[in-house]
């Protein structure tokens, strides 16, 4: 749940939402992807029109979430649990990298009958699979592939619309420290390549050299919203956290240990 929460991400500001479990991340990404909307109160002394809550995005608090999807690309733990392990019948299916990727012009988990695919289609799919390293995945079903391989896959899949905006939402849960490392490689290519990069975590180790800002989150409210130094570095993120920490950067990253231990 969020709580009076008021936020602007302006594009090319690459950001970090962080905070512990619970702390209402999820539900923003949520509101972000137009799964969920705000609850607007229409009871006596509510807000007039112009004060409801709202969520704006490029501008606009409309969408048809299919015109969305072009512009606003989303990658995630879940999404990549879904495509590997999912199916409408609970049995598992298997889906080969490049249809995975297709997939993203629907809005769909795989292929189906009645879609349309477009050799221009086909051409922005490969693409995106060779921007996100994953080129040789092309073939190769998403269940036989190691979890970074797939995770890059569905990077793809975000890419292929050519978005302007990449949500990250704990896209490295799953990974091992090497293919943590390769994929945040990956994700700081695109953040220098004008992908604005929305990174959501409660690992502020993740949190790549290019993103200057950081959102601290908890129980449904934004406790901390500033440079990355000034709120890593600050006071608050050991209340939020619930232990005493020490932060030290090394190369544009910034690691975190309890004090003491």
């Amino acid at each position: 749940m969020l709580d009076a929460l008021t936020l602007t991400i302006r594009p090319g500001e690459h950001t970090a939402i962080l905070g512990p479990n619970g702390a209402g991340k999820s539900t923003l990404m949520k509101l972000l992807a137009l799964e969920l909307y705000p609850i607007v109160d229409r009871g006596e002394g509510a807000p007039g029109a112009s004060d409801a809550p709202s969520v704006r995005i490029f501008g606009r608090d409309r969408w048809d979430v299919f015109e969305l999807r072009a512009r606003l690309g989303i990658v995630s733990a879940d999404l990549h649990d879904r495509f590997v392990h999912g199916s409408a019948d609970g049995a598992g299916w298997s889906v080969r990298g490049l249809d995975a990727v297709l997939s993203g012009f629907f809005s769909s988990r795989g292929l189906f009958t009645h879609q349309e695919i477009t050799a221009p289609m086909r051409a922005a799919a490969r693409g995106a699979l060779d921007r996100a390293g994953a080129a040789h995945l092309a073939d190769v079903a998403l269940d036989r592939m190691s979890t970074g391989e797939a995770r890059r896959v569905l990077i793809a899949r975000a890419l292929v619309h050519g978005p302007t905006a990449l949500i990250l939402d704990e896209p490295t849960r799953g990974l091992d420290l090497a293919a943590r490392h390769r994929f945040l490689e990956d994700v700081r290519t695109l953040a220098r390549g004008g992908v604005t990069i929305l990174l959501v975590t409660h690992h502020a180790e993740e949190i790549i050299p290019e993103i200057g800002r950081v959102i601290l989150l908890s129980r449904g409210r934004i406790v901390e919203d500033g440079p990355k130094d000034d709120v890593l570095r600050g006071a608050a993120l050991g209340d939020v956290f619930g232990a005493p920490l020490h932060v030290h950067e090394s190369d544009g990253y910034y690691y975190v240990r309890v004090s003491g231990s």
